[in-house]
């Protein structure tokens, strides 16, 4: 056999991998960790000497994909690629979704070579589109209920008004509990109708940072001294195009459902209202046959016990919720009105505790910002 990768090449090969911006590992007959880059010590949060210690099977967890697609490059001599995988680690917790690129070394073939690309921002797309789809279902139920069970609402409370004066007194809490129910569903039902409203946005430049202040006035008001709220905001934001009201019922229902998770969990929390500037944010949004620019950050994080995994991929459809009274709409309505705005939302566990919804969305037309000043 010619010199192995495990000897003279090595250097040559650390710097090659180190000019990759992706997560690479080299590992050898045994699967132990020979060589790692840069980005994939930022990838498993850990530094070359630690990984280079570990063998494949100390890193990921028994049942990870990139097991078996190192297994299959071993048997079959050949490139496996998966795509849209799930990949976590003992040392991370959690998964995050990752193209996988697993290839032999040509001339040592013993050697195998593995290329995870993060989906971070692509798989976004990807929910996203998933979330539209999923307010539009919405959108044509909620069109069919308004006509079809508001009308016998009516007539049943009707009924219920007309019987209570001739009822005892002992039998008229029957009545009014027929009302009250009525109108609980019409409530519902008007929740919903929300969803069918596919007129065009009356949209102009709105100051975000007035949104987010009368967000926090709101969360405070019902909160009280339970919830302290805390701002990071880039003064200097630009006007976003969009709709006032909306955008106020957008942040309150992503800022009241982290207070009333960290109520509930732990009585009482910290939430965090971020702004910032995106500059190299250009996204497809449906509606759009080009590119659009998305440069306008805003984040909503909390310190509660964050969203459980298994909702994490759904939290944006209709009627998903962890709370035990919670309807599960005001999610969905959310990605409804971002939808409409031409911007992107998305929900993923904080590093340390809690979680953030990171909305994205667009400038007012012929805004613009000096790149110096708002460069990540």
């Amino acid at each position: 056999m010619t010199q192995t990768h495990a000897q003279k090449p090595l250097p040559a090969l650390q710097a090659m991998f180190d000019s990759m911006p992706n997560p690479i590992l080299l590992l050898d007959s045994a699967d132990q960790i020979r060589l790692v880059n840069g980005a994939a010590e930022d990838f498993f949060q850990a530094g070359k000497a630690v990984l280079q210690r570990l063998t494949l099977k100390e890193l990921v967890p028994f049942s990870s994909p990139v097991l078996h697609s190192v297994k299959q490059v071993r048997s079959s001599g050949g490139i496996v690629n998966e795509y849209a995988v799930a990949v976590g680690t003992p040392r991370l917790g959690g998964e995050r979704i990752i193209d996988l690129q697993t290839a032999p070394v040509i001339d040592d073939p013993e050697h195998v070579i593995v290329m995870l690309q993060r989906r971070s921002v692509a798989h976004q797309f990807d929910l996203q589109l998933s979330h539209q789809g999923a307010a539009r279902s919405v959108s044509g139920m909620a069109t069919m209920l308004a006509h079809e069970i508001k009308n016998p609402l009516a007539g049943i409370r009707g009924a219920a008004q007309l019987l209570e004066p001739a009822l005892p007194d002992s039998d008229r809490q029957l009545t009014r509990l027929i009302c009250d129910e009525t109108d609980r569903i019409r409530q519902l039902v008007d929740q919903m109708e929300v969803f069918s409203d596919e007129r065009p946005l009356d949209r102009k430049p709105v100051n975000i940072h007035v949104v987010l202040d009368r967000v926090k006035q709101l969360v405070l008001a019902s909160a009280g001294e339970r919830i302290v709220v805390r701002e990071d905001y880039d003064p200097s934001l630009p006007a976003v195009h969009g709709n006032a009201d909306q955008l106020v019922q957008v942040f309150l229902n992503l800022a009241k459902n982290a207070t009333e998770a960290m109520i509930d969990a732990q009585g009482r929390g910290d939430l965090i209202m971020t702004t910032a500037f995106r500059p190299g944010m250009r996204l497809s949004v449906a509606g759009n046959s080009e590119k659009v620019s998305l440069p306008l950050e805003v984040c909503v994080h909390d310190t509660g016990p964050g969203v459980p995994d298994e909702l994490l991929p759904h939290i944006f459809e209709p009627f998903v919720t962890s709370k035990r009274s919670g309807r599960g709409l005001g999610l969905a309505l959310v990605a409804k009105i971002v939808r409409d705005h031409g911007g992107v939302v998305e929900c993923k566990p904080r590093s340390s505790k809690g979680t953030t919804f990171r909305v994205l969305l667009p400038l007012t037309p012929g805004s613009s910002v000096a790149p110096s000043t708002h460069d990540t």
